[in-house]
């Protein structure tokens, strides 16, 4: 135990030598690298560390939860790439090892596109590894500034697993996205190649996936988007997404998925430096891929998602930095009578250092089962969370 808290403590201190550098700068051609990373302690009740079946053991454990590395530049005013070597969950007990996507153990391309301006910031057609553009939670919003510790429960924050066709919240394809309109709507369409099917005798689908949003006041125009702007914009942002494949084996049969999804994302500066943040978003779906993990809901199954978030900034420095605290609720539901639903929901407070990349934070998260299943995941749980996250 005194090993694994050594070694979580040296881990901790690798933010402090987080690094931003320009590599290369000739006129429009430049070369940028840079580091940023979250290390975990968290604390998870009602696991069955012991295999036997009785779900009554608390796991504690350190981990890197994220370690980017990011490649990118511009070839000229309207060519540019960007490219993450990523690795998640680093010594994260109860997982399954797959370095081929950097999950546990390893290093893999998480990140990697080409991006041409065909129209300036009217019309960007983007080719390679990216985002899928359909949610803003795992969509548009960059996991270096959540408002709340992790992405959404059934995206693939905290300990869940992600609903949709997912190479890590990833696609490989290619999207034509900008913005019109004075810049006040974003659109993204992409074509990608989702699911592997490889079962015999059957034609590989194309995945299809498409978001619009539309600004309000500030206009969000960049590829990432923000979980919260600690006060320094002031967006209203109403958005639609789709998501689709057809013809997958899902529960041992054919089954065409299809989801799509309405959010709000609101965030406003308040006199002092203080900032108010709040978003909520439903998601529908028919035939989820991908089971989500700790609910009843499974792969094949129709169901829904709700997410509520909500945090608010002092602008006030206490010492070095600012205090935000938050709260979210989610439901996952599924459409099965006999399937009952469960919420997560917590609170917690961040600490900003410098911007949002750089901070720390705890939470509290409760997972409450409508029903609990003896013998499987489906428990009441209690996550506590602490993070240190820094880079550049």
């Amino acid at each position: 135990m005194f090993k694994k808290i050594a070694i979580f403590l040296f881990l901790m201190s690798l933010p402090g030598i987080a690094f931003s550098l320009e590599i290369y700068k000739k006129g429009d051609i430049s070369l940028n690298a840079g580091w940023w990373g979250q290390m975990w302690f968290q604390s998870v009740s009602n696991m069955d560390t012991n295999s036997d079946g009785r779900f009554d053991d608390t796991l504690n454990d350190f981990l890197i939860r994220r370690s980017y590395f990011y490649l990118g530049g511009n070839v000229n005013e309207q060519l540019s790439f960007f490219t993450h070597l990523a690795s998640d969950k680093l010594g994260m007990d109860e997982i399954t090892n797959d370095s081929n996507n950097g999950l546990g153990s390893g290093i893999a391309v998480r990140d990697a596109w080409i991006s041409y301006q065909l129209l300036g910031n009217d019309l960007i057609v983007q080719a390679g590894r990216m985002y899928v553009p359909f949610t803003r939670d795992y969509g548009t919003t960059s996991t270096k500034s959540l408002l709340i510790t992790d992405l959404d429960w059934g995206q693939g924050g905290y300990r869940s697993t992600i609903f949709y066709p997912s190479r890590i919240g990833r696609e490989d394809g290619v999207t034509l996205w900008g913005n019109v309109f004075a810049d006040k709507l974003q659109y993204r369409f992409m074509v990608g190649d989702g699911e592997e099917d490889n079962t015999k005798n059957r034609d590989d689908k194309l995945r299809y996936a498409g978001r619009l949003s539309y600004d309000f006041f500030d206009p969000e125009t960049d590829w990432f988007n923000a979980g919260t702007y600690l006060g320094k914009k002031h967006v209203l942002a109403l958005g639609v997404g789709a998501d689709s494949q057809n013809g997958l084996m899902l529960a041992g049969r054919e089954q065409d998925y299809f989801a799509w999804t309405a959010d709000l994302f609101y965030d406003q500066p308040i006199s002092g430096g203080d900032g108010l943040t709040f978003s909520a978003a439903y998601t529908n779906i028919d035939h989820a891929v991908n089971g989500i993990a700790f609910t009843r809901l499974a792969s094949g199954d129709c169901g829904y998602l709700l997410s509520l978030k909500a945090g608010y900034l002092f602008g006030h420095p206490l010492g070095l930095g600012q205090l935000q605290p938050f709260a979210h609720y989610q439901r996952i539901g599924v459409d099965e009578d006999n399937k009952k639903d469960t919420q997560v929901y917590g609170a917690g407070l961040n600490y900003y250092i410098k911007g949002p990349a750089n901070k720390l934070s705890l939470e509290v998260t409760r997972v409450d089962q409508d029903e609990e299943i003896a013998k499987t995941n489906v428990q009441n749980e209690t996550i506590v969370t602490v993070q240190f996250a820094a880079g550049f």
